[in-house]
């Protein structure tokens, strides 16, 4: 098969869909990679990396969609790039459909295979391609939250850990999926008071487990969502709901009732926020505020820290790349049930139910 790897091209995305060495695994594998000119220069991967890996080497995007079977991105395909793809070709990457309608169109229109890293289910039930990801994006929010609530950023003036004698910040985690605790993590090394909220019991035992007791772990409800915000220097939403729209858990008049300079971390905005006043925001407009609070909000925060951020998603991806470039799209879904859940846009179909009801598709 011929797989093709563009540059990504969304604001400030450095990441890449094959690092080099997954270009020689499938090399080895007797495929075909075609990697676009500069593609890993943001992870430090220059061509010669790729040529030396087996890859060649194509001067534009549109040459590499025009030539390839299967495309391997990390962002959602850009309304230009969508127009460069063709019936029956595939495209494995992150979509968020949920929250980008003209795109899930755009995508029906190429009468492309769109398969989503974010709804492929693992046999554990976990989802393995998100997994990675999450983590990043869920370790980044706490240092993000730490040099925002400083004064020179707009902040209340709040050192995260404090020091003998002060408070430390209030951090409110809400979701403790892996995200979630990975944001708890690093919010709770900072020395900071840490709070998760989750709707699941057995979960909320098993991190206080993980934390030893020293992670505040409280059931999500209105009444303590609405105490918990009004007293927190810093919220941190990672709320998720595989495949559909993430939900407006904290409302206008919550965030209303935060003490100016207070943070608000959007990690769910990929799946259009969970947060009433979250708009997606980029890495180079990050923030903006509204009743006096910050709201960071960027859609592709792992794109900050590409290197380790394209490492660790190759990792994930590539058994899932080599056994559709291997089988072929329809003998790869027959042969697991998981990347058949990843399988959101066919032949001009939207094919996730969740995708589709969200959309109103």
């Amino acid at each position: 098969m011929k797989i093709g790897v563009p540059k990504e091209i969304k604001v400030h995305e450095y990441r890449v869909g094959l690092v080099p060495g997954s270009v020689r695994e499938l090399v080895h594998s007797g495929h075909e990679v075609l990697v676009e000119t500069g593609a890993g220069l943001g992870i430090g991967c220059p061509d010669d990396e790729y040529r030396a890996a087996g890859a060649q080497i194509l001067p534009t995007a549109a040459a590499v969609f025009a030539a390839a079977d299967m495309i391997v991105k990390v962002k959602e395909p850009q309304l230009p790039e969508c127009a460069m793809l063709r019936p029956g070709q595939v495209l494995f990457t992150y979509l968020h459909l949920a929250a980008d309608k003209p795109q899930a169109e755009a995508l029906m229109k190429s009468g492309a295979h769109a398969v989503a890293y974010e709804t492929v289910v693992g046999r554990d039930g976990s989802l393995p391609l998100l997994t990675p990801m999450s983590e990043v994006a869920g370790r980044m929010s706490a240092q993000v939250a730490a040099s925002l609530l400083q004064k020179n950023a707009g902040g209340a003036g709040i050192l995260m850990g404090g020091v003998p004698g002060t408070p430390p910040a209030r951090v409110l985690v809400i979701g403790g999926g892996v995200s979630g605790a990975a944001a708890a993590e690093i919010a709770h090394g900072m020395r900071a008071a840490v709070t998760i909220l989750d709707k699941s019991l057995p979960r909320l035992r098993e991190l206080d487990a993980r934390f030893g007791g020293q992670v505040r772990m409280i059931a999500s409800s209105t009444d303590a969502l609405e105490r918990e915000v009004a007293a927190a220097d810093v919220v941190i939403g990672a709320v998720l709901i595989p495949g559909a729209a993430a939900p407006k858990l904290v409302s206008d008049k919550m965030v209303a009732s935060m003490r100016p300079g207070s943070v608000l971390i959007d990690i769910a905005i990929d799946q259009g926020g969970c947060f009433a006043t979250s708009r997606p925001t980029t890495h180079s407009d990050p923030t903006y505020v509204v009743h006096g609070v910050t709201h960071y909000c960027v859609t592709n925060m792992p794109g900050a820290v590409p290197r380790t951020s394209a490492f660790a998603l190759n990792a994930a991806t590539l058994p899932y790349v080599k056994s559709l470039a291997d089988r072929g799209l329809q003998a790869a879904l027959a042969a697991d049930a998981g990347l058949a859940e990843g399988l959101n846009v066919s032949a001009g179909k939207i094919t996730s139910k969740a995708v589709a009801e969200a959309l109103g598709l």
